[in-house]
């Protein structure tokens, strides 16, 4: 993704779906600008099933409450550049929310040594690259006696390209000329509660 894409988006009043992440400030304001003008579906994956799982997340963690431990673990194929993922992040930044606790702060990556006890106020984030995996995601609530494990597992990059397309029918049958969306809104999941 490019300052000039959005530009040429913007210039012919083209509808934009984008899934990709790590922007610097500077684009996402951009980005946030163009939305005034063009229609546009940001989402940091469009698989339908990630997304219902960062609905899910966020129900979970609301319903659990703060007696549960958080962790998130991700893995992907060998080839990844990046970690953690940026659907992994996304899901411990629901976690944060929902906390109120910050993912600067309290997201500890990994844990190598004598890094202490856990404390209350921790996410942990761990991520695994191997093999072809696509993509595996699981968010870990742990407490006294219990263990709760939502997850999902892509098997085939087609997912992602359907969810796009989805999107991208989506924003275009709802005749806005802005706006800036994601797949809770594609989904219908803001109703949701």
């Amino acid at each position: 993704f490019s300052d000039e894409l959005l530009s040429a988006c913007v210039e012919h009043r083209k509808i934009l779906v984008m899934g990709t992440t790590g922007h610097s400030d500077a684009l996402l304001a951009a980005i946030r600008a163009a939305s005034d003008l063009i229609p546009i579906v940001h989402a940091p994956n469009y698989s339908v099933g990630v997304n219902t799982l960062f609905w899910l997340t966020r129900k979970a963690t609301e319903i659990l409450g703060p007696g549960f431990d958080l962790e998130v673990v991700e893995m992907h194929h060998r080839h990844k550049k990046d970690s953690p993922s940026g659907t992994a992040r996304r899901l411990a930044e629901i976690l944060a929310e929902v906390r109120q606790l910050s993912y600067d702060d309290d997201v500890r990556h990994g844990r190598f040594g004598d890094v202490g006890a856990r404390t209350d106020l921790e996410i942990g984030m761990h991520a695994l690259r191997g093999g072809d995996v696509v993509g595996d995601h699981t968010v870990v609530f742990a407490t006294d006696g219990e263990r709760v494990e939502l997850t999902h597992k892509a098997s085939s990059r087609q997912t992602f390209a359907m969810g796009a397309i989805r999107a991208a029918k989506w924003v275009a049958a709802q005749g806005k000329t802005s706006g800036l969306f994601d797949m809770e809104d594609v989904l219908g999941l803001r109703s949701q509660g």
